[in-house]
């Protein structure tokens, strides 16, 4: 138990000397340290999160490599795939090899000196390394640490990889993403591992929060097949509780109608949703079809359910007699909800994502110039910043030994000869 408190009063130290600083002052991740042993999307997307909230994240990589994604181009931006680029930022990168004795016994270090581990190992992998969580817990007793796996650390799916496209197969994801009639799709990106990493930045916060209040760290597990099921949501309660098996529905809705994408007279199309009566009596008004507001075959949403196919004929018949552009400005300040499809290049020259400010630049190292989407949520007094871009690998492995664990610089170079740890040149 002293051990315990011991290491809260610095942990609170440091975060509090770091809060007597304005320009600290409305950070709140600030003085935290994160060790982040994880690569590809889900827990390197939890951990920039609490980066941009003020956090120092070390991101631990593998030697001559580093993260796979480094390598998931084309497209690339210099030397990094545009992929790394866009769930690393504000992260300093050290390149140590746990398989050495060296390299571990430094991460152990690490560990020892920070305050939160995020790791995507196949569960019992870092147990056998000595990186699990009871050993870094004996070293550092209020340490919060996060595995994330594909299906949990026990169960008989323990030990397979978890990747996103195969987890959102096994959770119902794609067989219940589609055109109707159609074959199961996966979702354009990976939605599995995003809402994962979200999940794993909500736990880890409320894990700070709990060490805060009664000086103990603990041990998280985060799954990416329980984050698809979670995310089922009204899809598992329909099933769960009316043994409804849901079929695929391309853009349209299983509950509510219309809700939906509509071909226009300019061949793109619209999406308009109607979720309530009063939505669909300005709809009925807005495209000129007054008369199906007093049909009894759409007098309700439940109605509209049961008559989805005469309802959908003619709407569908209707959106194809103007132009896109034609039904936005109809549509425009009516109160129902309504938007086009965008390729990528119209989403960012869209005029209220220009308004959020959501793109950043920073120059890497090696002066290369990154663009990347910075955070979506505006706080009142809580300031976020992306202060790091991407780092290099390696960049930061010599600052990381010599600053945080005192080495001197001799030792530095004596542990990369060796291949403990490798220095960006």
């Amino acid at each position: 138990r002293t051990v315990i408190l011991l290491c809260s009063f610095l942990m609170s130290f440091r975060i509090a000397r770091c809060l007597s600083h304005t320009s600290c002052a409305v950070k709140p991740l600030q003085g935290i340290r994160v060790v982040d042993l994880s690569r590809v999307l889900a827990g390197p997307f939890a951990t920039m999160l609490l980066g941009d909230l003020g956090a120092e994240v070390i991101k631990i990589e593998r030697p001559g490599t580093g993260d796979e994604t480094r390598s998931w181009g084309p497209p690339f931006v210099g030397d990094d795939s545009a992929y790394f680029l866009s769930v690393n930022r504000n992260k300093k990168s050290a390149v140590i090899d746990i398989k050495h004795s060296e390299g571990l016994q430094i991460v152990q270090q690490l560990i020892s000196r920070s305050d939160i581990v995020v790791e995507n190992f196949i569960p019992g992998k870092l147990e056998s390394l000595g990186l699990g969580y009871s050993s870094m817990a004996s070293l550092n007793p209020p340490v919060i640490y996060c595995s994330i796996s594909g299906y949990g650390p026990t169960g008989p799916y323990a030990d397979r990889a978890g990747y996103d496209i195969v987890v959102s197969a096994v959770g119902g994801l794609m067989n219940i993403t589609g055109s109707q009639g159609g074959d199961p799709v996966k979702v354009g990106v990976a939605l599995t591992d995003l809402a994962t990493g979200l999940y794993v930045h909500g736990a880890v916060m409320a894990a700070v929060l709990h060490r805060q209040r009664t000086g103990k760290g603990q041990k998280i597990d985060c799954s990416l097949l329980s984050t698809q099921v979670a995310c089922l949501v009204n899809v598992a309660s329909a099933y769960l509780n009316a043994g409804v098996e849901p079929q695929r529905w391309g853009t349209a809705h299983a509950n509510i109608v219309p809700y939906q994408s509509f071909r226009t007279a300019s061949g793109s199309p619209i999406v308009v949703g109607a979720g309530t009566d009063h939505q669909f009596e300005t709809l009925c008004n807005v495209v000129g079809m007054e008369h199906l507001k007093n049909d009894v075959r759409f007098s309700s949403n439940s109605q509209r359910v049961q008559h989805r196919t005469e309802l959908i004929s003619m709407l569908t018949k209707r959106f194809s007699e103007l132009t896109t552009e034609e039904w936005l400005i109809r549509l425009d300040g009516c109160g129902i909800p309504y938007g086009p499809i965008n390729t990528i290049e119209q989403v960012f020259a869209d005029p209220q994502v220009q308004h959020a400010g959501l793109v950043h630049e920073l120059n890497q190292a090696n002066s290369q110039r990154v663009k990347f989407v910075g955070p979506p949520v505006q706080y009142g007094e809580i300031k976020q910043e992306v202060v790091l871009p991407p780092p290099l690998l390696g960049q930061h492995t010599a600052e990381i030994l010599q600053t945080l664990l005192d080495y001197d610089k001799s030792t530095v170079d004596r542990l990369a000869k060796a291949g403990a740890i490798q220095v960006h040149a």
